[in-house]
């Protein structure tokens, strides 16, 4: 974690990034330990923190994908999809979604005792409600910060819209796996029985 912020744009921001990274790893290290998930759903939730770290060494709006890949493929990806701001901050919203989606079903149906379809009904409102929480969140913040760091923070970029974009983006990413999750649990071959009730 604290490479994120080594030669960090806005030192500031991404303390303010991390820290709930900080405060959740011992949090999530003992939910497991209580009430464990499958390797897939871990795997999911592990790659959208380090996609978050990724991001906050720079900020969300600032990390510059399109300088890389100009360098490395000499294309232009906000050029070749008429992009006029930084799209890494809806694509970090959209992993959100999708890389929670599993972990939100396993939760309902291992531990909540939920029918598989109410566990998704269950995983749709979750991300819905987190990205309400946290875009909520993101406001108050706003209020104690000059205007600029608080662009900087939000990677609004100048879009009054940005707020509902970024929450239909989450719903959208926790959408696609339904094909997948509402298919009937598999037994997990690893391990002596299914995992799923």
């Amino acid at each position: 974690m604290p490479l994120s912020a080594v030669g960090a744009a806005y030192p500031p921001n991404t303390w303010l990034q991390m820290g709930p990274v900080v405060a959740g790893v011992p949090l999530a290290w003992w939910a497991l330990r209580r009430w464990p998930l499958n390797n897939a759903s871990v795997a999911c939730g592990c790659a959208f923190v380090l996609l978050h770290l990724f991001a906050a060494r720079w900020t969300y709006s600032s990390v510059p994908y399109d300088a890389w890949s100009v360098a490395l493929t000499g294309v232009s990806i906000d050029a070749t999809f008429g992009f006029h701001r930084n799209m890494f901050d809806r694509l970090v919203h959209f992993a959100f979604g999708l890389c929670f989606a599993a972990p939100l079903v396993e939760i309902g149906t291992r531990h909540a005792g939920l029918t598989r379809r109410m566990a998704v009904l269950f995983m749709v409102l979750a991300v819905l409600a987190l990205g309400a929480l946290y875009e909520i969140f993101e406001w108050t913040l706003t209020l104690g910060l000059s205007p600029e760091a608080a662009d900087q923070y939000n990677g609004q970029q100048g879009d009054m819209f940005d707020a509902p974009k970024d929450m239909a983006l989450a719903l959208l990413g926790c959408l696609i796996p339904l094909p997948w999750l509402n298919a009937p649990p598999q037994p997990d071959r690893s391990q002596s029985g299914p995992l799923d009730a």
